[in-house]
């Protein structure tokens, strides 16, 4: 699918993600406290359109999404994270294959996980249309309720240096609902 045919969605999550900071902190919610980025992400997005999410809709997105998540990207994840790990004292472990053939299979599966995403991403872009997510908001009010519904949600405290820079990187995108 090229650009051009991609949801909004698909395309604010490349933009965003591009921002300073913006990558890491994703990592850090992800593996500190189990989010799903393209929750969170899809969450800033309806913001981003001028939508406040309410509890409703929150635990409609997770449950949207855990399926795939859990089934398809968080495996293809774990095989990429195995791939790029030394050997163990034994030997053992992915530096005990052919290291050229194993950062090749690296590649393809980097690009096979960065599909999934994607695919999950159009899903949960086409639950709805943007106007019938919660309420409309300011952006940037909508993006830090989102986010701190997303937590909520999750039973989690979110790094506040994490959630600093998503917030931060959403104030630098702009919005298109007060275009």
């Amino acid at each position: 699918m090229s650009e051009r045919q991609a949801s909004p969605f698909w395309k604010f999550s490349l933009r965003f993600y591009k921002i300073d900071g913006v990558a890491p902190a994703c990592l850090t919610l992800q593996d500190r406290h189990g989010i799903d980025v393209n929750v969170m992400l899809f969450g800033l997005w309806l913001a981003h359109e001028g939508r406040t999410l309410e509890r409703a809709d929150m635990h409609y997105i997770m449950d949207a999404a855990e399926s795939w998540r859990t089934q398809v990207v968080v495996p293809l994840r774990s095989v990429r994270r195995i791939l790029r790990e030394p050997a163990d004292a034994a030997g053992k472990g992915a530096a005990a294959f052919d290291q050229e053939g194993a950062l090749a299979l690296r590649e393809k599966i980097k690009v096979a996980e960065l599909e999934a995403e994607r695919l999950q991403q159009e899903a949960l872009f086409a639950l709805k249309p943007v106007t019938e997510w919660g309420a409309v908001g300011e952006p940037f009010a909508a993006a830090a309720q989102n986010l701190e519904l997303y937590a909520r949600s999750l039973r989690a405290e979110f790094d506040p240096a994490a959630s600093r820079v998503m917030l931060d990187g959403f104030a630098k995108l702009g919005s298109s609902a007060s275009a």
